[in-house]
């Protein structure tokens, strides 16, 4: 897949945005099973094959779609297909009925990096993009943040408050650019639902960027 000049100019970026994490040995890597967390497992296998770098990879169950294992089943098995092992963690227990999307996102955490504890593991790779940035410079605008919480999204590498490194290698990269790997590397990917539910704000916002890029306000401005 690498000869492909849009995908290996993708890998090239990827792979100077982690330059700095050469010397690490294991990572490890959180996929919900979308276009964004696909690619990311495509181009960590790439590296992985390249620098002999061992890599863990995350999905967590919250259990909230009815189909939700499915969909986690469904992932596990397009990842064989690049010899990716897809460790599964569910979240049992009862769901809350309010703030259900940052709870599910704190689980979320919390189960992966149990996991990561156990296997002695630091550092943890998100498939946050360029498309999630704008989208959370517009979310923490509208909550009144301040200007360092405004930009502290756009880090391509952090230390969260468990000090585990937190690695975004694709924050510079579109969401389409991303969507193209995934399409023709895997053929498939998991679609949210959630993502056009306009009960949550961030879909909302989302919609807004959108408006705003018809009116010729786009990424580069």
């Amino acid at each position: 897949f690498l000869t492909d000049p849009k995908i290996k100019k993708i890998y090239s970026v990827f792979k100077k945005n982690i330059s700095d994490l050469k010397k690490t040995k294991d990572y490890s890597a959180a996929i919900s099973g979308g276009p964004d967390s696909l690619s990311l497992a495509f181009l960590l296998k790439c590296y992985s094959i390249e620098t002999s770098k061992k890599v863990q990879y995350y999905h967590v169950d919250h259990g909230l779609r009815k189909n939700s294992g499915i969909e986690a089943q469904n992932a596990k098995l397009i990842l064989k297909k690049l010899n990716i092992n897809l460790n599964i963690l569910k979240w049992f227990g009862k769901k809350p009925k309010s703030n259900l999307q940052s709870t599910a996102r704190k689980k979320r955490y919390d189960l992966i990096y149990k996991s990561m504890s156990i296997n002695k593991i630091n550092i943890l790779f998100f498939g946050h993009n360029l498309d999630d940035l704008i989208e959370n410079f517009f979310l923490r605008l509208t909550r009144g943040s301040g200007l360092d919480g405004i930009v502290s999204f756009n880090s391509k590498i952090t230390i969260n408050e468990k000090g585990m490194l937190i690695v975004r290698p694709l924050i510079n990269i579109e969401k389409e650019d991303l969507l193209y790997i995934t399409k023709k590397v895997f053929g498939y990917y998991i679609q949210d639902i959630s993502n056009n539910n306009i009960n949550f704000k961030r879909v909302r916002i989302r919609n807004i960027i959108t408006k705003l890029k018809d009116e010729g306000f786009d990424y580069t401005k």
